[in-house]
């Protein structure tokens, strides 16, 4: 079919709207799937009144939000229910002996690792709700399995397969929110998704295995509940959760193509099955992905060693197991409050982002020089700077923000989230081993670790800062797009309805 006759066949106005060679790179199956479903029902619906536009995104908040939130979090209580076990007998009855505890703790994210490509792939290629349901689905399977090892390397096995399908969630959860919400909507969004309630679940759970008897050890009840919470979520979120706006149950169609319409603009894309290598070779080349990567490797040691050793910490103060699981909820409370703070700050003061990432830096970086300074006997103030060094959550979130405003194309975002992930475990890894059973109860090489991992990612930020505005004044100045012209692309519209990356689209600029 000619470019001339697929144009008699489209609305008037889409004709009018894009060129010619849009419409052509739509018609072969090139284009973004929300390009294509605009296309089709362009003028076929009235639009929708202030009002009715202010209930559809509520509905995408009330709907899509709270089950993304609740799937992150259960993918994130393994870390923190790992620790809560320990101080009900874990390390005893299983028969760990030196640092074979920190491995458990690190092998979970050498399975992300080595899950991250494969899983990257699949949420690119396959219907990303259902990957991320399944593999939340197989997660909770491995968690309930964990009952049954008594050594060492059934455990381990174990907590590797969890952190090789876990792979899948945050990527997955990041590019869900991308496709739904626009750039300056999505961070304090990803902040409740993302929110650190983990402690919380884990605490209250684990306050519920403590009363339910002797006929098994308190910390199997623990992985029951958890893996069993999780399976059941689950099944819901199996039969519940979209891939887009394209087949959200929660909106009528009308919405739907309101809410591709609207989301068109970020010119991220929205939909699209096909993996494009070239997009691949884009992100392995900006230079961006790796200063991400690695602000992601440097504020997931922190999240490594307080996410498996917090308990401990907490426990050697004198409180008890019940009590130290209790005190651990806090935590919590605190990283959530903070990051939703930071990121709604951070989407009102435009192209701030990355200073308001360091100011949140700066007060966990405060904390750990706290706990490691005062003295043991002072609570009070080991307490204090316990919970400070849970801000670094913040910055993590606001980050990840920045990066589903500042990337384009749906390859390359998953290949992007992917080195975001491997950031995010080798911290992760590092900052489990260098809490060494040796050091305890004052754990020098793990503190000292963190303060350095704080102080780098502050400095990364900065220097992300700085190529962001480098890259916006090179289009700024530039007379064209070497890549749109290839494709004989014509204007911001054009760039919006086609699944074209960011360095591909000259009207692109992006966020700081």
């Amino acid at each position: 079919m000619s470019v001339d006759s697929y144009t008699k066949e489209v609305p008037v106005e889409v004709s009018e709207m894009i060129s010619k060679e849009a419409l052509q790179v739509i018609q072969t199956a090139k284009a973004d799937a929300a390009a294509q479903y605009l296309v089709e029902f362009d003028g076929k619906f009235e639009p929708l009144t202030p009002k009715e536009e202010k209930w559809a995104i509520m509905k995408c908040d009330l709907c899509l939000i709270p089950v993304l939130f609740f799937t992150a979090t259960m993918g994130a209580v393994d870390k923190v229910s790992l620790g809560t076990a320990a101080i009900f007998g874990f390390r005893t009855d299983t028969n760990l002996v030196g640092q074979q505890y920190s491995w458990l703790s690190s092998i979970i994210f050498i399975g992300s690792l080595v899950g991250m490509w494969p899983m990257s792939y699949l949420v690119q290629r396959f219907r990303l709700g259902k990957v991320l349901a399944i593999c939340s689905m197989l997660w909770s399977t491995f968690c309930l399995l964990l009952c049954a090892c008594h050594s060492f390397p059934g455990l381990a096995a174990l907590r590797f397969l969890m952190g090789f399908v876990e792979s899948a969630i945050v990527p997955g959860c990041s590019l869900m929110i991308s496709v739904f919400y626009l750039k300056t909507e999505s961070p304090h969004r990803t902040a409740i998704v993302f929110v650190f309630a983990s402690s919380v679940i884990n605490g209250a759970l684990s306050s519920l295995a403590s009363v339910f008897g002797n006929q098994i050890p308190t910390w199997k009840y623990i992985f029951i509940l958890v893996g069993s919470v999780s399976f059941v979520w689950s099944c819901f979120v199996l039969w519940f959760l979209p891939d887009s706006p394209l087949n959200a149950r929660f909106l009528n169609d009308r919405e739907k193509y309101f809410m591709v319409r609207r989301v068109a603009a970020n010119s991220t894309g929205v939909e699209n099955k096909e993996w494009k290598w070239y997009q691949v070779k884009e992100a392995f080349l900006d230079i961006r992905v790796y200063i991400v990567m690695l602000f992601n490797f440097g504020i997931n040691i922190p999240n490594g060693g307080l996410s498996t050793f917090s308990s401990i910490i907490i426990k050697n103060l004198g409180f008890t197991s019940v009590e130290s699981s209790l005190m651990g909820m806090p935590t919590g409370v605190i990283a959530s409050l903070s990051t939703v703070f930071f990121t709604w700050w951070g989407s009102r003061w435009v192209n701030r982002r990355c200073f308001v990432s360091i100011l949140s830096l700066i007060v966990p970086l405060v904390g750990a020089v706290v706990v490691y300074a005062v003295d043991r006997s002072n609570v009070a103030g080991q307490l204090v700077g316990l919970y400070m060094m849970y801000f670094y959550f913040a910055s993590y979130v606001v980050i990840i923000s920045l990066v589903q405003a500042n990337t384009a194309g749906n390859t390359k975002k998953s290949v992007t989230y992917s080195f975001n992930y491997l950031g995010y475990c080798g911290g992760a890894v590092t900052g489990s081993q260098t809490f060494r059973a040796n050091q305890a109860p004052k754990y020098t090489g793990g503190f000292i670790s963190m303060i350095v991992a704080y102080c780098v990612c502050i400095l990364l930020c900065v220097v992300y800062w700085l190529i962001c505005v480098y890259l916006n004044k090179k289009k700024e100045l530039a007379d064209d797009n070497e890549a749109t012209t290839a494709l004989g692309l014509e204007g911001l519209e054009d760039e919006q309805l086609l699944d074209l990356t960011d360095m591909e689209q000259k009207h692109f600029r992006y966020i700081t």
